[in-house]
Order: structure tokens, then C-alpha cells, then sequence
């Protein structure tokens, strides 16, 4: 399990930068936080998982699913679009450091000791040797804004989590995740809307070719709502591809009909 939950966490950093080249931030936290809430209020139904039950508990989902869920990952989402993902994971990697040094103020049963202190700064050390390449790419003034601002994400999850040690005791692990996650998914929501409801949204189909089609959305203004235009370009495919015959792989009938799709999840009933 814990060789699992290091394989996860190690690539997310990777992972939303990829994601990143077709979605802006906010609408990507969002969705991404949608399907987990929906995965774990699933699995709470099904396993009969108590919500709300315990003193303190509602305030942590408000707490939590403000700083670690809604700013950290706001912060971290939109840094990346100007810092590389490993320089990202060498600042989130302050993380344990800040927790130790909050719970030794804030829970006195997690003093901070020598050895506890010599392990974070070692790890530190060895997260900045794994990705110290990421720093020869590190310049400009935009990105050296996004890597301060990056830095408020390892100190707000801190936060968050000495919270939830503090006061969630007897508080089950998913309730402290999905209800959180379920408030941040409304919030990135409420900022995609107003800050990304133009922006483009597309995706490179990658596999274990680079063929070099687009297929996305594409968000103009438009009286009372937005025009969206949903778009397969393939005229930058090489002409070993163009030879097989096989594009457009996406036909107009499929972008009518997520178009169809589209509308009438949005329109406003009668």
C-alpha cells in the first residue's frame, strides 16, 4: 500500500502538468475533485461510513476543503502553468517540515524532536537531488512569482492537517476527503466560471505514437451565454499518417453530437 500511495502522489505533480496543456486549472480541479467526491460518497453509501456525526466534524470539511482542497490545489494548478512540475514538488516537499513545526506548537503530544526533525530535512534533501534538474529550467519573472506563490500551498495544507489532528478524532478518513473535496469542486467550479469560461478546451490524443491531432472546444462570448464550438483538427498529422486513410478519426457526426450533449445538460428547463 504505501509503495502505491508513493507511486500516486510522485506523479501527480507530472500528471497535472500534462493535464494542464488542455484544461485551464480551476475547470481541471474541478472535474478531477467531481469524480473523486462522487467515487467516495459512493463507497461512504455502500460501506455505511458516518458524515457529520462528530463535534467539529462539519467545521473540518468547511476548513479542509478551503485551504488544502481549494487554495493548495488552486495554487499548486495554476504555478505549474508557469514552473516545472518537479521544481513544484521540491516546494510542496516543505509540507512534512511545516507540519512538524506547527504540531510542535499546536498538539502537545508531537513535540518536535531532533531525530523526527534531521528525517524531514533529509527527505527535503533528497526530493530536491531527485529533481534538482528542474532548476536549470527555472527563469523569468512569471515564473519566479508562481514559485512564491507556490509556496503558500505547502504552508496552508499544513495548516489543515494539524486541524483535522487536533480536533478529528474519531472523524472517519473519507469524510474528512469527500465532503472537503465536494466544497472545493464547488469553489474551483465557481472560479472556472469567472475567470475561465472562454478559455480553449483540448486535448492531444497521445499513446505510443505522437501524431499530432487536436480535438477540443473552443468558448466565444456570445449574448446571453457562449458560442462553443467543438473542433478535430488533424492537418498537422505527418504523411505517413495521412497515407492510412483513417482520419479524421473523429467524424463530424460525434462533434454534433457531444454538442447536442452539451446543450441539453445546460439548458434551462421549461
Amino acid at each position: 500500500m504505501f509503495a502505491v500511495l508513493t507511486l500516486i502522489w510522485g506523479t501527480t505533480w507530472g500528471a497535472i502538468r500534462v493535464g494542464l496543456e488542455g484544461l485551464p486549472p480551476f475547470t481541471a480541479i474541478s472535474i478531477r475533485f467531481a469524480i473523486a467526491t462522487t467515487i467516495l460518497l459512493v463507497y461512504a453509501a455502500a460501506t455505511k461510513v458516518p458524515l457529520g456525526k462528530h463535534p467539529h466534524e462539519k467545521t473540518l470539511w468547511i476548513v479542509n476543503g478551503l485551504l488544502f482542497f481549494s487554495v493548495s490545489y488552486g495554487v499548486v494548478y495554476w504555478s505549474e502553468q508557469f514552473i516545472p512540475s518537479g521544481l513544484s514538488a521540491i516546494l510542496f516537499a516543505l509540507f512534512p517540515l511545516l507540519v512538524t513545526l506547527l504540531a510542535h506548537y499546536a498538539l502537545p503530544n508531537e513535540p518536535l524532536r531532533r531525530r523526527g526533525a534531521i528525517g524531514v530535512a533529509l527527505g527535503f534533501l533528497g526530493i530536491v537531488v531527485i529533481f534538482s534538474e528542474d532548476f536549470a529550467k527555472f527563469g523569468g519573472r512569471q515564473a519566479l512569482i508562481a514559485a512564491a506563490v507556490m509556496l503558500l500551498s505547502p504552508f496552508v495544507s499544513a495548516l489543515s492537517s494539524v486541524g483535522i489532528k487536533k480536533y478529528g478524532a474519531g472523524i472517519h478518513p473519507v469524510s474528512v476527503a469527500a465532503m472537503p473535496m465536494g466544497i472545493a469542486t464547488l469553489v474551483t467550479g465557481v472560479l472556472a466560471l469567472v475567470f475561465e469560461r472562454h478559455r480553449e478546451i483540448a486535448w492531444t490524443p497521445t499513446g505510443n505514437f505522437e501524431i499530432g491531432h487536436v480535438y477540443g472546444y473552443r468558448l466565444e462570448p456570445a449574448d446571453g451565454g457562449a458560442l462553443v464550438t467543438s473542433y478535430y483538427d488533424w492537418s498537422t498529422i505527418g504523411d505517413n499518417w495521412k497515407q492510412l486513410d483513417i482520419f479524421p478519426v473523429v467524424p463530424e457526426s460525434a462533434l454534433r453530437a457531444t454538442l447536442g450533449i452539451l446543450a441539453r445538460t445546460v439548458q434551462q428547463p421549461e
